[in-house]
């Protein structure tokens, strides 16, 4: 099928979804709550972005002066990076930080800054396409790697991808390292020829010099301990630098992949006239699963993305509600026979990816 095929929904059986979000939202009005961020939200973003920036100072300052607590601290850096983008990035790229729009965008690109990567590219592939085509073979960017590795059973299979339950692994952690180098500019310059740059009221020239200027205050940031501390070695740095980043993209694929990429989730196939068998909400519920829902602490720690299902069918909620709200979405969708796809376990959900990644190396 082609990538430029239009695809529909059948939303003519919208009655999950009008009902789902009836009591969603009356849960809201009845407790005179905001969809949006809260206190418990305000502090977490103090507490990521301190726990980010205080090891990258101490590394600057040199105040241990010792090479291997400079690693140490990368490695501390590369886990609180995978946190300011779970926690904080995602929900201010969603516009479910704050009721100030202004407020969010600013908060999603210096996150996005901070991690190496843009803003508008992110925004473009997470909320425009992966929401709204949800494992939709050519539709939807997450499931679309390299050919070394296929994520979805209606890729072409190749010989290689037999052993892609031992190697993706490895690869998951180049995610961040590609985001800082080249892969926003690949994406900007897909994104252009697809009209998508002007559905964000943007050009390709103003992305790119952003992109650019962006870059330089990355990598400007990032080189500064090397530059103030003359006991460091370009090979101290980009041990640490390397190290930081293939932490955390080997963390946020491993919270990504398992929501969709398992065992238990569909890959529906549209008609040839480009129309998928059910409305929007019910196909979130079929490609989508949740895990490890019954530990709070893993839930704060990954920035309520184990709770996926409910932010697929409300990603303009903060994920500080996800667990009052993921209730009423299981017991609604309980009443119209619908699934609601949970591992009770992060280990399990884990483990339902790896038997997919085997499964789509041999069938």
């Amino acid at each position: 099928m082609s990538t430029h095929t239009i695809i529909r929904f059948n939303n003519t059986n919208r009655q999950f979804y009008t009902e789902v979000k009836k009591r969603v939202d009356g849960y809201f009005k009845e407790n005179q709550i905001s969809k949006n961020g809260n206190i418990n939200m305000y502090l977490k973003t103090i507490f990521m972005f301190a726990a980010y920036l205080t090891p990258y100072f101490l590394i600057t300052l040199n105040v241990f002066e010792s090479k291997t607590t400079w690693f140490l601290l990368a490695v501390i850096m590369g886990f609180t990076m995978a946190g300011i983008g779970l926690c904080v990035m995602h929900d201010a790229n969603h516009g479910s930080y704050s009721k100030n729009t202004k407020f969010n965008r600013a908060m999603g690109y210096v996150s996005l800054v901070l991690l190496g990567g843009h803003s508008l590219n992110w925004r473009i592939q997470h909320n425009v396409i992966h929401h709204t085509y949800t494992n939709v073979h050519e539709h939807d960017e997450d499931i679309a790697p390299p050919g070394f590795m296929r994520f979805e059973p209606h890729a072409e299979k190749k010989s290689i991808h037999k052993l892609q339950f031992l190697y993706a692994w490895f690869f998951y952690g180049m995610m961040t390292l590609m985001w800082s180098t080249t892969k926003d500019f690949k994406q900007l310059n897909r994104y252009n020829k697809k009209g998508l740059l002007k559905g964000a009221n943007t050009t390709y020239g103003t992305e790119l010099t952003v992109i650019i200027l962006s870059k330089m205050v990355y990598y400007g940031y990032m080189l500064l301990p090397y530059f103030l501390v003359k006991e460091m070695t370009i090979l101290n740095w980009l041990c640490g630098f390397v190290m930081l980043h293939y932490i955390a993209g080997l963390v946020l694929a491993m919270i990504f992949q398992p929501a969709h990429v398992v065992e238990e989730t569909s890959f529906p196939l549209p008609s040839s006239e480009g129309t998928l068998e059910e409305h929007w909400a019910q196909h979130q519920l079929r490609t989508t699963m949740n895990f490890a829902t019954g530990d709070p602490v893993f839930s704060w720690l990954v920035g309520g993305l184990n709770y996926q299902v409910e932010h697929h069918l409300f990603p303009t909620i903060c994920h500080v509600h996800y667990p009052k709200i993921s209730k009423i979405v299981k017991e609604t969708a309980a009443e119209f026979n619908l699934p609601y796809l949970s591992q009770k376990t992060f280990l399990g959900a884990l483990w339902s990816h790896e038997r997919m990644l085997w499964k789509l190396g041999r069938v």
